[in-house]
């Protein structure tokens, strides 16, 4: 901590510029007499010290200084002014505290920048007292890698979430959350929610409205997310919600009700038979693929089916719930005969014409898609983009 004495900082000031050619300046080279100070009225030769006293926290010429490791207070007196530049000459924003004892920066410095701080405060006489110091920030010798399910200007469904995860255990995670913000042209509150130590996700209270401008912004490469580890981006990602379409799916009545823009449409579907039945709750289209393959293998079931062309398929879950088509079989609006999936008719290669074609053409990541009346249990909300399963007030 550099304390630094408001009287030593006045007379250096005094004495540093004129070399003795100016009136008080006792105690530097050339100084005039004390019988000339008499002559001027009798003063004492050295000016009084102002009682206040500047702590700035780093110390002058500190290096490898934390990003948070700012802090500027006086005691015997109040602060009147604290500028913060870096080297390239640009301020630094923060404030004065109510009472005056105290400065702080409005959020972490850079990383491996070099700073310049200089600090006035009076004492209860009006004297002044002056501190200039400097010091530079670390480099960081470790960081984290950010990635999320967002592309620039991309329109999404109104039920999408941005999911925001890392490649190392965050233990800083109120000022990851800090360092992440999401504005939008409505002014519509958005919170995070944490699953575990390396995923966050955003979503808000209810589904975006159609049309809504966003905009997710990553302010984490000066964020110490973890001991000795920092983040590694500062960038904006804009995104626009596009229109409404919130579906249904009713395992009871093997039948999807699709709610676009007001208008309601009904379509026959086929859901998980009673051995392998589909999730509950909603789900968000997370991806889409005209053409893919599903290998029972890959989700546990053995060798049950290995299908290598399954048409318009759309992701819903991390663990293999899709909405697809299906030209193996006609189950739909019947019974409920599929592994888990949501599935409808469709040909062999796949039609736009079909069912599934039309609902696949008509879908966009971040629709959301709600399964009822199935005997499975609700989605685990991290199972996906499954956070419309938690209670705002638990998110």
């Amino acid at each position: 901590m550099a304390l630094v004495m408001g009287g030593v900082l006045l007379l250096t000031a005094a004495c540093g510029d004129d070399k003795g050619s100016g009136s008080g300046g006792t105690g530097g080279s050339g100084g005039g007499s004390a019988a000339s100070a008499a002559a001027d009225g009798g003063g004492s030769a050295t000016p009084k010290p102002s009682a206040a006293v500047l702590a700035v926290e780093p110390k002058d010429g500190a290096l490898d200084v934390p990003p948070n490791g700012l802090q500027v207070s006086v005691s015997n007196g109040k602060l009147t002014t604290v500028e913060v530049t870096d080297k390239d000459g640009k301020p630094v924003e923060g404030a004065i505290t109510p009472d005056g004892s105290g400065w702080k920066p409005a959020g972490a410095l850079a990383v491996g920048m070099a700073y310049k701080v200089n600090a006035q405060a009076k004492d209860g006489e009006g004297l002044v007292a002056a501190s200039t110091t400097s010091f530079t920030t670390l480099t960081p010798e470790k960081k984290i890698s950010t990635n999320d399910n967002i592309s620039d200007g991309a329109t999404y469904g109104v039920g999408m979430i941005v999911s925001v995860n890392f490649n190392k255990d965050v233990k800083n995670k109120d000022a990851v959350v800090k360092g992440i913000s999401i504005e939008s042209s409505n002014g519509t509150v958005v919170k995070g929610h944490w699953f575990g130590d390396r995923r966050v996700d955003f979503r808000p209270e209810a589904y975006w409205a159609p049309g809504t401008k966003v905009t997710v912004k990553y302010r984490l490469k000066n964020v110490e997310v973890a001991p000795g580890i920092y983040g590694d981006v500062d960038k904006d990602e804009p995104f626009t919600i596009g229109r409404s379409m919130v579906s249904t799916a009713d395992a009871k009545a093997h039948q999807m009700t699709v709610e676009r823009d007001g208008k309601s449409t009904t379509l026959p579907v086929t859901l998980g038979a009673d051995a392998t039945p589909s999730w509950g709750g909603t789900m968000v289209v997370m991806s889409k693929e005209k053409v893919t393959r599903m290998n029972s293998q890959t989700v546990g079931l053995g060798g049950e089916y290995d299908i290598q062309d399954v048409p318009h398929a759309m992701r819903l879950t991390t663990s293999g719930t899709f909405v697809h088509g299906n030209y193996w079989a006609s189950p739909f609006g019947k019974t409920n005969a599929s592994h888990g999936c949501v599935s409808m008719q469709d040909v062999k290669g796949g039609s736009d014409s079909s069912v599934a074609g039309k609902f696949f053409n008509d879908s966009m990541i971040g629709d959301p898609i709600k399964v009822v009346n199935t005997k499975e249990k609700t989605v685990a909300p991290s199972n996906g983009l499954g956070g419309w399963n938690v209670d705002w007030a638990a998110w």
